[in-house]
């Protein structure tokens, strides 16, 4: 598993939720720390943050955790840039890259693992799906990193993927949550009462 680091992408303005994502509650919790720990828990120790708007506020505020951080200038740029940007900052040693979005905060454990253990096994992509939908931490082995590194920004990841159509594993998983972002205040709270049972404490 030390061949295997993650980009946690986070550079986003959240201007659709009207909210800065990655800070709001989450169970006992917040959203990024939740997604970190999935990932801590699945065995995935080294983690790239991809950061933009309000970089320095998300960096003071998981300083405890042992990250390593990127710089996306521009927080309205694409994906690709953000990918480009985890990329540079991967160690030397590693293999393969999980590409996780901040968004996600219910992806479990043992499915990251899962997607890990199809690479182990000799897969070069992996995409998990659940009930034929795919969704993220999507898996990348690091022999493509400089097509990574120089993705059309229109097409992304998806035009990568149909690329290497032949290298794609589509592994089915158990977890819905691999395909449920929060792009809206909505999703946020219908995702926190389907995982918790309940709405979001927001305070006073």
């Amino acid at each position: 598993m030390s061949e295997v680091s993650a980009i946690l992408l986070a550079a986003g303005r959240s201007a659709r939720m009207g909210a800065f994502k990655p800070l709001l509650p989450f169970g006992k919790t917040t959203v990024v720390r939740s997604g970190i720990q999935s990932l801590r828990e699945a065995g995935v120790e080294d983690i790239v943050m991809v950061l933009g708007h309000r970089a320095k506020e998300l960096q003071e505020n998981l300083g405890d955790l042992r990250l390593h951080f990127a710089l996306n200038p521009d927080a309205t740029s694409e994906m690709s840039a953000s990918i480009a940007c985890g990329l540079r900052e991967l160690p030397p040693d590693a293999r393969a890259a999980l590409i996780a979005l901040t968004d996600q905060p219910a992806v479990p454990p043992d499915v990251i693992r899962a997607i890990v253990s199809e690479w182990i096994s000799g897969e070069r992509l992996v995409i998990p799906e659940f009930q034929g939908r795919g969704g993220h931490p999507v898996l990348v082995d690091l022999r493509f990193r400089e097509e990574l590194l120089n993705l059309d920004s229109s097409g992304g990841l998806g035009s990568f993927f149909k690329s290497h159509q032949e290298h794609v594993r589509r592994l089915s998983v158990n977890s819905p949550f691999i395909a449920r972002d929060m792009d809206t205040w909505d999703d946020y709270c219908a995702l926190h009462e389907e995982v918790f049972g309940i709405q979001p404490d927001l305070g006073p």
